[in-house]
């Protein structure tokens, strides 16, 4: 029994002051469920049980505002997506762990079912004549493109993602973290490099907060949101201290008179 009596400790947790000593206990619950919903993703049923997906975590307050920073740098390429993208960024600011998910057949290894869910004829031509090929292969090492993803894609292969990112959220839901895939998400993490050999990646930010960051936000979010109010809360306060209080106030001498009651 000896042994079992080093098991002992007490942790306190808070989820304020953000990155705070209690703070980063609460956070690493999350990740542990973030790793859990990485595992539920591995094992999502994909079309003939071929290995195709790949994953990637990522946490931290630095890596967060990098993420964040590359989404709103995304936003002014497209006017129709700009708003979503500067408001979601917001919401990464505020994310505990990130799971990035990426299916790496997609654009180099076509199921080659005939399908159709590409959009083009039989033959999976529609996809190959689109590409770089040599003997049948996919030459995937010109990573250039106009795109935000460069396409085109095999159909089934991103429809097995679709199943494999439902199964990491449904992880997250049991595990009643909160949890939501954002395809600006995504896009950002591709362009900074994770899932590295995916032609498609779908970002699910995760948070164990009293609040979801993921649901209510007011308009304008990325001018109105808690970071902002916070700093301007701490702007207002110290301009306050220094005129509220009389310019030149001695608190070691000068005390407010107090009126006598007659």
């Amino acid at each position: 029994m000896e042994r079992f009596d080093q098991l002992r400790g007490e942790e306190y947790i808070n989820e304020w002051p953000r990155y705070s000593p209690q703070d980063l206990r609460r956070r690493e619950a999350t990740l542990i469920a973030a790793k859990l919903a990485v595992g539920a993703a591995m094992t999502a049923p994909v079309a003939g049980g071929v290995p195709q997906v790949d994953a990637h975590l990522v946490y931290g307050q630095e890596e967060m505002e990098k993420v964040a920073r590359k989404m709103e740098e995304l936003a002014y390429t497209n006017k129709k997506w700009q708003r979503q993208f500067l408001n979601e960024a917001v919401m990464i600011r505020e994310t505990d762990v990130i799971v990035f998910l990426g299916d790496y057949r997609a654009h180099e290894t076509p199921l080659d079912a005939n399908c159709g869910l590409c959009g083009g004829a039989a033959g999976c031509s529609y996809f190959y004549t689109r590409r770089e090929t040599n003997k049948g292969l996919v030459d995937v090492t010109d990573r250039r493109s106009e795109t935000p993803i460069k396409g085109p894609l095999c159909g089934a292969r991103v429809d097995d993602l679709g199943y494999v990112v439902g199964s990491a959220v449904w992880m997250a839901q049991t595990l009643l973290v909160d949890a939501r895939p954002y395809m600006s998400v995504g896009v950002a993490g591709q362009k900074l490099g994770y899932c590295p050999n995916s032609g498609i990646v779908v970002g699910i930010p995760m948070a164990t907060l009293s609040k979801s960051p993921y649901q209510d936000v007011p308009i304008d979010y990325h001018l109105v949101n808690m970071d902002k109010m916070v700093d301007n809360t701490r702007k207002n306060y110290v301009v306050i201290r220094q005129t509220g209080s009389g310019i030149h106030f001695d608190y070691r001498k000068q005390f407010p008179k107090v009126k006598k009651e007659e």
